[in-house]
C-alpha cells in the first residue's frame, strides 16, 4: 500500500513509478527523493523477510495462508526454514527478526499516512470579524476589506474563505514574529498567492495542512518580489516545498543531478508523444519541468530547506545547464517531425548544433534571461535541400521554446546574433559561418561579432558539430589583429552601447554605466581578440574573472588589476542578482551609501583608460 500510495500521487508524471514490481518500485521512489535510502532499506528488506516468510507457511501448511502457526514446533521448524547459512533458525531470534522488521513497516506506513494535527492550520468559523492589524499592516488591511465584499470572494465556497481567512490570520502572526521589518510587503505578497490560488482547493490544502510548507512559502515570499510573482504564477510547485529533497544532490552534485533530471524527461516526453501524439503534451512537460528545476534551484539560492545558499556563479552555472537541458530535449523531440516531412531517417542524428551567445553562452543566466541562439548545420555545399530541412529544424525549436501553452512559457529567444543580423538565414552551414567569421568575402563580421563570440558555445544537438563550431571559433579569436584598429573599434561599439543606456539619475547603473560590467567585459574581449593569438590559453570559455587572471599571467595587466577587477565583477553581478530578485527594473546602487561600489567603479575606469588610452564614454 505505501509504494502504491506513490504510484497514485506520482504515477501521473512519472512513467518510472507505472511498474508492478514491489521492490523496483521502491527504488524509483528512493531515485526521485521521496524516501530516504535507509528507509527504503529497510522496506526492501522487509519486504523480502516477509515474501520468504510468506512462501515457507504456505508451503508448511499446504494452503494459501498468511498467518504463522500456532504451536511452537510449528513456528520452530518455520524458523528453521527461513534460516540462512550458518544460521540455526532459533525461534526466539527469528520473532525478534519478525518483530523488527514488522515495527519498521508500521513506523515507516504511519510515518507516510498519518497527518500531525499538530501542523494543521485551527481554523474558527466563529473568527468572521479578524482583520489585518492596520498598524503593521496598513495595505493588507485595505485589500483584505476591499476583498472580502468583492464577487470573486463572494463566489467561493464557505470552506474556502474560512481557509483563507485562517492562512492570512496564520500567516500575520508569523510574519510580525519572524520579518517585522518588511511584514505589510510579504503579507501582501502572500495575499497575491492567495488570490491566485483560491479556487485550487488542493493547493490551499498544502498550505493549511502543512505548517512547515506555510514558514518556507513565507520565507520565500520575504525573500524575493520575483520569487512571489513566480510562484503566484506557477502555483503548483507549492508541492515542490514538501519534496525538495534533491537540493543536496544539485548543490554538490550537479552533474549527476541533471543526469537524473534528463533521464526522468525523457521518460516522460517519450510517453507524451507515443503514437506521434500531439506535441502539446511534450511542450506542457517541458515547462513544468523548468518550472520545477528554477524553483528549486530558486529555494537553494535562498537558502530555503538547504543548509547552506549557492553563490550567484553556481546559481548562473545550474540556470545554464537546465536551458541547455531543455535545448537539447527540444531538440531530440523536434527531429522525428521534421526528417518525416522530408522522408529521412528520424532515427539518424542530424548534423545541427545550437550556439549559446550572451549569457547562456557564457553560463551567466539569470532567472529571467532570454537566450541568444545561433544554429549551424553541416551538409556539402551542393545539398541544396539542407538549408530548408534544418530551418524547419530551427523554426519548430523556437516554437516548441516560446509558445504560451496552458503549462506557461519556456523562454524568449534571440537569433539576432547569427551572420547578417535578422536579415540573415535563420540556419547557417559550418562553411559559410567560418568564412563570414574570418572575412573571407564580401559578406563579412564586424568586430562586435568577434566580441560577441568570444563567449559562444555548443549548448546542444549534434556534438561533433559542436566540436567543429569550437575549432572555428579558436580560429576566429586567433586571428591576427591591428591593435590600434581593435581599440577604435571596441570604443565605438562602447560608446553605441553606452548611447543606448542612457542614465540620468544620480544612481550607478552597475551594467552600463562607465566602470561597470559592460566595461570589464569589453576589456576582457580586447585583450582576448587582440592576444589570444600569442597566448592560446585565452581562447578559452572561460567567464570573464578567469580570462582576468590568464591576463595577468602573461603581464598585459597587473595581477592586482586582475584581483580588484574580478572582484569586482563578481561583486556587480551578485547585486545585479540580489536586486532582480527583489523585482528592480534597473540594476543600480548610490555610490554615496555604498563606497565599495565607488571603489570598484573607479578601479574599473582606470583600468579601461589604461588599455583603451581613452574613456568609456564620448567627452
Amino acid at each position: 500500500f505505501l509504494a502504491q500510495m506513490f504510484q497514485l500521487m506520482r504515477g501521473g508524471t512519472d512513467p518510472r513509478l507505472r511498474i508492478r514490481p514491489t521492490l523496483e518500485v521502491l527504488d524509483r521512489l528512493q531515485e526521485g527523493g521521496l524516501m530516504s535510502a535507509e528507509e527504503i532499506e529497510a522496506l526492501k528488506s522487509a519486504y523480502v523477510f516477509l515474501r520468504r516468510l510468506e512462501h515457507r507457511i504456505q508451503i508448511w501448511e499446504d494452503q494459501q495462508t498468511h498467518y504463522l502457526p500456532e504451536h511452537d514446533d510449528a513456528r520452530t521448524q518455520v524458523a528453521q526454514a527461513m534460516a540462512g547459512p550458518n544460521q540455526k533458525g532459533n525461534l526466539d531470534e527469528f520473532m525478534g527478526a519478525l518483530a523488527n522488521h514488522q515495527n519498521q513497516v508500521a513506523r515507516y506506513f504511519e510515518k507516510a499516512f498519518a497527518l500531525d494535527e499538530s501542523t494543521r492550520l485551527q481554523i474558527d468559523a466563529n473568527d468572521a470579524t479578524w482583520q489585518p492589524n492596520a498598524t503593521t499592516f496598513p495595505r493588507t488591511n485595505e485589500r483584505w476589506s476591499v476583498w472580502q465584499e468583492s464577487s470573486r470572494a463572494k463566489s467561493l465556497p464557505e470552506k474556502s474563505r474560512l481557509t483563507i481567512r485562517g492562512l492570512l490570520k496564520k500567516a500575520a502572526h508569523d510574519i510580525e514574529a519572524d520579518h517585522p521589518d518588511d511584514a505589510d510587503q510579504t503579507l501582501l505578497r502572500f495575499f497575491d498567492l492567495l488570490e491566485a490560488i483560491c479556487r485550487r482547493s488542493a493547493y490551499l490544502s498544502i498550505l493549511a495542512e502543512n505548517s512547515n510548507a506555510l514558514q518556507k512559502v513565507l520565507m520565500l515570499l520575504n525573500a524575493s518580489q520575483w520569487a512571489a510573482q513566480y510562484l503566484a504564477r506557477h502555483p503548483h510547485l507549492l508541492d515542490d516545498l514538501l519534496s525538495a529533497n534533491a537540493q543536496s544532490e544539485l548543490i554538490h552534485d550537479p552533474e549527476s543531478y541533471w543526469s537524473k533530471v534528463k533521464a526522468n524527461l525523457d521518460l516522460r516526453l517519450d510517453d507524451a508523444l507515443a503514437d506521434q501524439a500531439s506535441p502539446d503534451h511534450a511542450m506542457d512537460i517541458l515547462r513544468v519541468t523548468h518550472h520545477t528545476e528554477t524553483f528549486l534551484i530558486l529555494l537553494a539560492d535562498l537558502g530555503i530547506g538547504a543548509p547552506e545558499g549557492l553563490s550567484t556563479e553556481r546559481v548562473s552555472d545550474r540556470l545554464s545547464a537546465l536551458a541547455d537541458l531543455i535545448l537539447q530535449a527540444t531538440y531530440e523531440r523536434v527531429w522525428p517531425s521534421v526528417a518525416n516531412k522530408f522522408g529521412l531517417d528520424p532515427q539518424h542524428q542530424p548534423p545541427f548544433a545550437v550556439i549559446a551567445y550572451g549569457k547562456l553562452g557564457g553560463k551567466e543566466l539569470g532567472y529571467a534571461s532570454d537566450l541568444d541562439l545561433v544554429f549551424l548545420y553541416d551538409a556539402l555545399p551542393t545539398d541544396y535541400a539542407a538549408q530548408e530541412v534544418y530551418s524547419v529544424l530551427g523554426k519548430r525549436m523556437i516554437n516548441w521554446l516560446t509558445t504560451l501553452t496552458a503549462a506557461g512559457t519556456l523562454f524568449e529567444i534571440d537569433t539576432r546574433l547569427r551572420p547578417n543580423g535578422a536579415a540573415g538565414f535563420l540556419v547557417t552551414s559550418l562553411d559559410s559561418f567560418r568564412r563570414y567569421q574570418l572575412r573571407e568575402g564580401d559578406n563579412a563580421a564586424w568586430v562586435w561579432e568577434h566580441q560577441a563570440i568570444s563567449r559562444a558555445r555548443f549548448a546542444a544537438g549534434d556534438p561533433r558539430v559542436g566540436a567543429q563550431f569550437e575549432e572555428i571559433r579558436k580560429e576566429v579569436l586567433a586571428h591576427e589583429r591591428n591593435q590600434s584598429d581593435l581599440k577604435h573599434e571596441i570604443i565605438e561599439m562602447r560608446h553605441k552601447v553606452h548611447a543606448g543606456h542612457p542614465n540620468a539619475s544620480n544612481d550607478f547603473d552597475l551594467k552600463h554605466d562607465p566602470g561597470g560590467m559592460v566595461d570589464i567585459e569589453f576589456i576582457v574581449q580586447y585583450l582576448v581578440l587582440a592576444y589570444a593569438r600569442q597566448y592560446p590559453d585565452l581562447l578559452g570559455n572561460l567567464g570573464n574573472i578567469a580570462l582576468l587572471g590568464i591576463a595577468a599571467k602573461h603581464q598585459l595587466i597587473s595581477e592586482m588589476d586582475a584581483i580588484e577587477i574580478g572582484n569586482a565583477y563578481r561583486m556587480f553581478r551578485a547585486q545585479q542578482h540580489r536586486l532582480r530578485l527583489d523585482g528592480a527594473e534597473k540594476i543600480r546602487v548610490s555610490i554615496h551609501e555604498h563606497p565599495d561600489f565607488a571603489k570598484a567603479k573607479a578601479s574599473v575606469t582606470k583600468l579601461w583608460e589604461t588599455v583603451f588610452g581613452a574613456p568609456s564614454q564620448p567627452i
